[in-house]
């Protein structure tokens, strides 16, 4: 062996170990890189995790609100309802009660005017919107009533003063009518000024019928 061949062998072995040192100083640069990328993905991976869960709270928030809002909203709809039907109730009420009071103060006032010269209109201004059966008692009574009217030559005019519903079943009310009368007879120098109250009793389910009257006989009987 010459020196020329050892010096090139040298040479040749330095390279190698160059290689080995630089493979190996390669690997850790590689391991490392493996270990960053596998950092991220996990980094991205609880990122992702933790979007959903504020997705998730934030999406839970917004029904429960919904349902309250929703919740409160049907329960003042409902208030609003109740207070309406309550206040149509009230409103239907006073409503039939004034016309029941109409209807009976009408009935008082045409009852209270008569004229013994022709006592024909009173009798039919009697049973005008009754009931038939309460039609044929009012008849009778009037018929009973002629036998004092005519010897008394009696006239009288009568002017409404007032009328309220006394007591309320169902479709029937009870009237209480007054009336001012102005009366004369042959037994008295000048008109008698009086207050006639009559007890009327009308049913709204019949058409607003008069069903009962009572006091007409105390026009005649006062006097």
């Amino acid at each position: 062996m010459n020196i020329t061949e050892t010096v090139e062998d040298t040479k040749l072995t330095d390279a190698d170990d160059s290689e080995a040192d630089d493979s190996d100083a390669a690997q850790p640069d590689e391991q490392a890189c493996d270990d960053q990328e596998t950092d991220v993905a996990h980094k991205d991976s609880a990122t992702g995790t933790g979007r959903r869960i504020s997705v998730s709270v934030r999406g839970l928030s917004l029904a429960v609100l919904i349902t309250a809002l929703v919740a409160a909203l049907s329960v003042m709809t409902w208030l609003y309802i109740g207070a309406n039907r309550r206040m149509d109730a009230h409103v239907q009420q006073e409503h039939d009660y004034a016309r029941a009071e109409q209807v009976a103060l009408d009935y008082a006032v045409r009852a209270a005017i008569m004229d013994h010269k022709d006592l024909g209109p009173w009798k039919r201004a009697l049973v005008e919107g009754t009931t038939p059966e309460l039609s044929k008692k009012l008849t009778d009574a009037a018929n009973a009533m002629e036998q004092i009217l005519l010897p008394l030559e009696w006239s009288s005019v009568a002017k409404p003063i007032a009328a309220k519903v006394r007591s309320h079943d169902k479709s029937v009310y009870v009237v209480d009518a007054f009336v001012s009368v102005m009366t004369k007879t042959v037994q008295a120098a000048q008109n008698l000024q009086s207050t006639a109250t009559y007890a009327v009793t009308v049913d709204s389910a019949n058409g607003w019928t008069i069903t009962d009257v009572g006091g007409i006989g105390q026009v005649v009987g006062d006097k």
